[in-house]
């Protein structure tokens, strides 16, 4: 029973929500008592105002106790907890000490050879045109590496891996919790280490983060260096087996260090938050605090105030808004929702149906998170999202105005935002919204500066427009109105992807909108998506703070595990879950909750065999068949099952959930669907007033405006109109009707009718940017479909593929993912298959090539192509390029190191129908993949021919839905339009190119040249020569060497990929990159050189090597920036199979250091230009091949001096293992890789980086026996074996006499978003390949 008030706050990026819940016994004296049993109040204030307040939550809860007492409570004193009865809050603490980097100084305590290993990472870089390479800051100030190691028993790659025996009597072998066997090699020896962390502490650092190899399953050695921390005195010492229990090194090490590095903030923040009140908060003399305080944590579960920490805090306010709507939105059975929270400085898109959606490693803040997470996705556009006119564009973002200064009408001078076009179209009226700003915080919206700053920028995009034909100059209103509307098409697309995703569509949803601003773009959101339905919650605008009071106290067990889900494994799977079942409810229990009031759900982490896509899956009621509910949740994602798999358990979680809801009421899910059936709808139009405001279609008008408060429940308001409460604006679009309802308004999508005319098209720079938008998120779709329906690990998981869209000419309108070999070649392999097979492509029919000669890049990235006609007529292509692990060839993979010919690198193919008249031809195109290839000496056709004809499929269905999109696309504009603003596009990025090239005419002249060599000593020459006048430029690599009878050649669809790869990162903006950017160029590349070779010569190490000296060789001519590592270091090994299933390979690519520029260090352990492709996870490696990595660090001072020095590159030793018991067959071993001869060259009086080395090193009676391996090379690897691998350093810049401190001075720190989600997850998996 509610005696006191209860609160719940969430501290948002712009504002502050409050509502408290009031029992009728306490109101104002002199006041009449209330009738209800409870009231509500709600208070929104700035998030930062420190002219008035230091704490924004605390002035909230303060404001609440005098409306709700009447009694004046100073701000100048401890506030009075007399009245209050609980405190629930979402906070961005933790948020914003990692956004701003400001936390706790931390140290690192890892294992000895993995002191960089957060610094490398994955190697993958987060922006693939920074040359800079901005990344995130590391989180600890200090690292030490502990000389202690163990590995794992067995590996997992082939059955008999894991057939080991363990020595009796031997104690270094134990059992880890996962059930696996642990080899420890060597303990830790404490007492050596404790004077190197004494010194640490005497440094001033109080907070150590210990990760340690293989602690998900062996917490040993982590345990007792914890207790040495504590007992040298730091005040905080996490370590990364009880923060993040789950195997990867890499995200367990940076969520241990990030736990590390917020918990002290947080911890602050609680001592200062609760000094603000009297001592009720206390707990004193052993009693209980009179007042519970919680805090919502990222997985949607409230903790105890003194149990909330770091790495669970990361999305503590946006997880109370997913709460709210799925409680008040989502009805069992019923269709499934998009929660869509529009707030001042950005927007978190979600999904329910019916159970929470986690992750479970996401980055967040550009730090890499390994804890559940409500599967939250922030799109960096918000209220408070800056407007620009770039490049002919509407630009909305990324760049917030944030809340201090926020918009310009705050009254703070600042700039240009969404929340001024939407009060510039009279979609805000300032006289409803709150009076909280200017210096006594109690004036309203100031729409003159507002009104001023978009005649500002009206100047602008008019003058722009001035020089265009046929334009014609635009109002403010509709420059305001065209802000909106790109706004709300950059928010539709990861909605689209988001439901794509999960196997959904974005249509059959209803959308919740809440937050700030979410009412204002609702019903145009829910229209340009198709969905029908629009839920907006009466406490829409402070849902977040609401959904805390629905949420539920969560205490969360989780331990890793290694079973196959079969029956003989059930009773340990059972076992372990009742034992943490147990520690849970006995968690809750002192925490106060009954019994009755504590719930537990049961969560496998399951994948299958062989794959590394594991899905979270929840135990059924009143049974144990996991398998059923995983497969059904695989077929609803993939599409697909692999019945001839086991299924493995990652990991056992048992959620723990103690029944609590703040409100008064017992609330579980909404009534909202009930209501509206029995409801009597009646027309209403009793306005309040009317406010001059913008619409699509009638323009400016005088519209109603209705206070939600003074409208009956049963009302029907037809648009356009607004509907305003205390805290939030509903815009009812025109053709739409909004139904108000006791507790919603239910609003009702109809069609709009299209403006647009196909007369006389001129390029409008709003709709450019919204078909943008539009081009992008089809061939987003595409690859969506293709990653869902694939089958093998190269592009299921690595997503090592391309999608695109093209014209009826074969230019290229958008691609999707940006992998940079694929930018300018996939447009070559349309227009190839267009020449060769000019009007014989009629409809029904599907085109595969992979052919250098024809367009394509390597022979593994297959190119699937589909004709969408229109009328008969070829309207547009579209086409996927994926990377498929084997067609055949002398060597497993398809990628050998020593080829020479082209037929020894598998099947060529320079046209295949492979659908005809809408049939597939598996019959032809295993010809193709299994018998042609097998045809030449020592080659065999594909080893994996059913993967490859499972990944065509699917190449095919994803340009299916390529097509479906394009279609709907010229339905809803017409032809005309759609091919007309494809132009557009593609015109967009011809000017952009012009202007740099007239740029760089006017800085380095007409005549640009640059010459560098392979290790070889094969030159490439690039002599470039630029008309200033027409901005157009001719790429002429006359001089480059011959082809060589070796696999270094680059075919010209590598070289032209080169070029617009190098184009895009000089120009640095955000722009449409399609065929229109190599528009002003010319290419000029001699038959028979290494760039434009025979058709026979072989090319693997073209696509890995020579691409990367091309753009080397670009960036030197343009003096952009010193060479890079210049090489993919490409590292195979395996074992042929003995017998089926008994063979492996494993394949990566080896980050180096980037070369440095006129403002800015190299970056150390990155992947640079043509290539992106992340490494495999240190822990993983070991659990799957028989092998130890000793070591994955940077090479120190491998980068070229210089004013900015290059960036170094790392050294990674790999050694081969016995199967402990057992001798392993040999391990064959190749490396392809450069700069094992040519330094990575320094500009402008920069020193050289250092140039690679590769060692091997044997095992042998003697001892180790130190071998220079070459740059290129094969061998048999023996046990004790080991490869070394020193990758180059990129290139100084600048005189080094001008010398710089070595650590990264002129990189401004990488600018990061606040959330992740599974959509920042797949967007980083696509820079990443």
């Amino acid at each position: 029973m509610q005696s006191k008030i209860r609160v719940c706050v969430d501290r948002g990026g712009t504002f502050t929500d409050c509502i408290a819940f009031v029992p009728n016994h306490i109101y104002p004296k002199g006041s009449p008592k209330p009738q209800e049993p409870f009231r509500t109040i709600v208070v929104k204030l700035l998030s930062v105002d420190p002219n008035n307040y230091q704490d924004a939550p605390r002035e909230g809860i303060r404001r609440i106790l005098e409306i709700a007492t009447g009694v004046k409570h100073p701000r100048d004193k401890p506030v009075d907890t007399s009245n209050l009865e609980l405190i629930r809050m979402g906070t961005t603490v933790a948020t914003n000490a990692l956004l701003e980097r400001k936390g706790e100084p931390t140290a690192l305590l890892i294992t000895k050879g993995f002191g960089d290993i957060l610094k490398i990472g994955n190697q993958a870089r987060p922006n693939l045109f920074d040359l800079s390479i901005a990344t995130p800051d590391v989180l600890y100030k200090q690292v030490l590496e502990v000389d202690e190691r163990v590995t794992l028993v067995g590996y997992s790659s082939v059955a008999s891996g894991l057939n080991v025996q363990i020595p009796e009597g031997d104690d270094s072998y134990v059992k880890g919790i996962t059930g696996e066997w642990v080899h420890i090699l060597k303990a830790p020896e404490l007492e050596k280490i404790r004077p190197r962390l004494e010194r640490i502490k005497s440094s001033g650092i109080e907070s150590v983060a210990i990760c340690l190899m293989h602690a998900f399953t062996f917490p040993d050695h982590e345990l007792q260096l914890q207790e040495l921390c504590k007992s040298i005195g730091f005040r905080h010492v996490t370590i990364s087996s009880s923060v993040s229990p789950m195997i990867k090194l890499v995200p367990r090490g940076t969520s241990t260090t990030a736990d590390g590095y917020l918990t002290p903030c947080i911890q602050r923040y609680l001592d200062s938050f609760f000094s603000g009140f009297d001592d009720g908060m206390l707990a004193l003399n052993g009693q209980k605090p009179k007042v519970k305080v919680e805090f919502m944590q990222s997985d949607g579960g409230l903790v105890d105030a003194f149990n909330f920490n770091g790495s669970k805090a990361i999305l503590s306010g946006p997880a109370g808004g997913v709460v709210g709507y799925a409680t008040t939105s989502w009805q069992e059975n019923g269709k499934a929702v998009i929660g869509f929270d529009m707030g001042g400085t950005s927007t978190d898109v979600s999904r329910f149906g019916g159970a929470f959606e986690h992750v479970f490693e996401t980055i967040t803040a550009g730090i890499p998170i390994q804890a559940p997470q409500l599967d939250i996705n922030t799109v960096a556009a918000g209220g408070g999202s800056r407007l620009f006119f770039r490049n002919g564009m509407f630009v909305v973002g990324p760049e917030s105005a944030s809340a201090h200064p926020g918009p310009a009408c705050y009254r703070k001078n600042g700039p240009l935002a969404i929340t001024d076009a939407n009060l510039q179209l009279g979609r805000l009226d300032p006289e409803y919204f709150p009076k909280i700003f200017g210096k006594s915080e109690n004036e309203p919206l100031d729409k003159n500066a507002t009104k001023l700053g978009f005649e500002k920028i009206a100047k602008e995009i008019n003058a722009f427009l001035a020089k265009q034909d046929g334009s014609k100059e635009m109002s403010i209103d509709e420059i305001a109105y065209g802000f909106i509307k790109v706004a709300n098409e950059s928010m539709c697309r990861p909605i689209r992807a988001l439901t794509e995703g999960k196997g959904f569509k974005a249509s059959d949803h209803i959308l919740a909108c809440f937050g700030g601003a979410g009412g204002q773009h609702a019903f145009a959101i829910a229209r340009s998506l198709g969905i029908h339905t629009i839920l907006i919650h009466k406490y829409s605008s402070i849902l977040s703070a609401y959904g805390q009071a629905l949420a539920d106290v969560v205490y969360e067990i989780q331990e890793p595990a290694a079973h196959t889900l079969q029956a003989s494994e059930m009773k340990d799977i059972k076992d372990t879950c009742t034992r943490l079942d147990k520690l849970c409810r006995k968690e809750l229990k002192q925490q106060g909750f009954p019994g009755s009031k504590i719930e537990t759900e049961v969560y496998l982490n399951l994948r299958y065999q062989g794959t590394d896509t594991a899905i979270m899956t929840l135990k059924p009621t009143n049974s144990w068949e996991f398998e059923k509910i995983f497969l059904e949740n695989y077929q609803q994602e993939f599409g697909f099952t692999l019945p001839d798999r086991s299924i493995l358990v990652d990991d056992i979680r048992i959620r723990g959930i103690g029944k609590s809801i703040a409100t008064g009421k017992d609330v579980k899910w909404t009534t909202v669907y009930q209501e509206l059936e029995t409801v009597n709808r009646k027309p209403f139009s009793k306005a309040s007033h009317t406010i001059s405001a913008y619409w699509e279609g009638p323009g400016r008008i005088n519209t109603p405006v209705y206070l939600l408060k003074d409208v009956p429940v049963g009302s029907e308001i037809s648009g356009p109109a607004l509907i305003l409460d205390n805290t939030s604006t509903i815009a009812v679009e025109p053709n739409c009707k909004a139904v108000v309802t006791s507790e919603h308004v239910v609003g009702f999508v109809g069609k709009q009718e299209m403006v647009v005319s196909e007369t006389e098209i001129v390029c409008d720079p709003i709709l450019l940017s919204v078909f943008g938008h539009r081009f992008m998120s089809i061939a987003e779709q595409m690859g969506r479909t293709l990653q869902k329906t694939s089958i093998s690990t190269n592009i299921k998981e690595r997503l090592d593929f391309s999608c695109a869209l093209f014209g009826p000419d074969g230019g290229l309108v958008a691609n999707a993912p940006h992998i940079p070999v694929h930018l300018g070649s996939m447009q070559e392999a349309v227009k190839w298959q267009m020449k060769h097979l000019k009007n014989k492509i009629k409809e029904g029919t599907v085109l595969l090539t992979n052919h250098p000669m024809a367009g394509g890049s390597h022979l593994p990235d297959i190119t699937v192509i589909t004709p969408v006609f229109d009328n008969g007529n070829i309207v547009f292509f579209v086409a996927s390029r994926g990377h498929h692990a084997d067609i055949g060839g002398m060597q497993a993979g398809s990628m050998p190191p020593n080829s020479r010919e082209l037929y020894q690198e598998g099947a060529a193919i320079k046209s295949f129908q492979i659908v005809k008249d809408g049939v597939f031809d598996e019959k032809g195109i295993t010809k193709l993949l299994v018998t042609d290839p097998a045809q030449y000496a020592g080659c065999t056709g594909s080893r994996c021919i059913k993967d490859n004809i499972s990944d065509l499929k699917a190449q095919v269905a994803a340009n299916n839905r390529g097509i479906q999109l394009v279609k709907s696309l010229i339905k809803e504009f017409g032809l005309s339009i759609v091919q007309a603003y494809m132009k557009f596009i593609q015109e967009n990025a011809y000017h952009a190119v012009c202007d740099l090239l007239k740029k760089t005419h006017a800085t380095l002249g007409s005549r640009l040249h640059a010459v560098d060599y392979m290790d070889d000593g094969t030159p490439i020459a690039l002599t470039v020569r630029i008309d200033p006048a027409k901005g157009t430029a001719s790429f002429d690599f006359a001089g480059t060497g011959p082809q060589v009878y070796a696999n270094t050649n680059a075919p010209k669809s590598v070289c032209y990929s080169a070029i617009i790869y190098c184009l895009r990162c000089l120009i640095n903006l955000d722009m449409p990159l399609n065929q229109g950017a190599l528009g002003p160029v010319s290419i000029s590349i001699p038959e028979g050189c290494l760039l434009n070779p025979s058709e026979t010569a072989a090319v693997v190490g073209g696509n890995v090597l020579t691409s990367q000296r091309l753009c080397d060789v670009i960036f030197k001519a343009f003096r952009a920036c010193s060479a890079s590592q210049g090489c993919c270091n490409n590292l195979t090994f395996g074992k042929d199979a003995v017998q089926e299933g008994e063979g492996f390979g494993y394949y990566e690519t080896i980050a180096g250091g980037s070369g440095a520029g006129p403002t800015w260090n190299g970056r150390s352990g990155v992947h640079t230009h043509m290539t992106n492709t992340r490494i495999t996870d240190p822990e993983i490696l070991e659990r799957r091949y028989p092998v130890i990595l000793r070591e994955f660090s940077l090479r120190k001072n491998s980068g070229g001096a210089g004013q900015y020095r290059g960036g170094d590159g790392v050294v990674r030793e790999v050694k081969a293992i016995l199967n402990q018991i057992e001798f392993l067959e040999e391990l064959q071993l190749s490396i392809l890789s450069e700069r094992r001869v040519f330094q990575p060259y320094g500009l402008n009086g920069g020193d050289s980086g250092a140039a690679g080395m590769n060692y091997l090193i044997r095992s042998t009676a003697k001892g180790p026996l130190w071998v220079n391996f070459g740059g290129k090379n094969s061998t048999v690897m023996q046990k004790g074996d080991r490869i070394r691998i020193e990758t180059p350093g990129g290139g100084g810049y600048g005189n080094p006499s001008a010398k710089r401190p070595l650590e990264d001075v002129g990189n401004p720190p990488m600018k990061v978003t606040k959330a992740g989600g599974s959509l920042l997850n797949y967007t980083d998996s696509q820079n990443s390949v």
